[in-house]
């Protein structure tokens, strides 16, 4: 089992930055995905970025392509989420997930497929 927990949310202004982390604990696996999910009032959950472990690989949707960026420290078991450029439609709970397998496509885990998630962090953009 692989437990997750978020960090870094808060409030800020538009055209601001925050920085989203998520500890990762338990069995982490390699060869996996791990990934950034948003989900705000009234709406459905979105995939917003994805990084496969084994090559560094990162995707990301048209929402946020271009400002925010995935990461990862593996030895810190670390996911990062660098958010800039932030709008008031970036407004959400974030989420970070984690596959325990690699046999899966960028698209599927951006749909929601994934094995762990975390409690989520609140981030507010005025």
């Amino acid at each position: 089992h692989v437990q997750l927990v978020e960090s870094g949310g808060g409030s800020v202004q538009t055209g601001g930055s925050l920085r989203l982390s998520c500890g990762a604990s338990g069995d982490i696996y390699s060869d996996n995905y791990m990934a950034w999910f948003r989900q705000a009032p009234g709406k459905e959950r979105e995939g917003v970025a994805a990084i496969y472990t084994g090559d560094s690989r990162t995707y990301y949707s048209p929402s946020v392509a271009g400002r925010f960026t995935i990461s990862k420290d593996s030895a810190k078991n670390t996911l990062y989420l660098h958010m800039n450029n932030l709008k008031p439609e970036d407004t959400a709970v974030y989420f970070c997930a984690a596959t325990r397998s690699g046999c899966l496509s960028a698209e599927q885990v951006l749909s929601g497929v994934a094995d762990y998630w975390g409690q989520g962090t609140q981030v507010t953009v005025s």
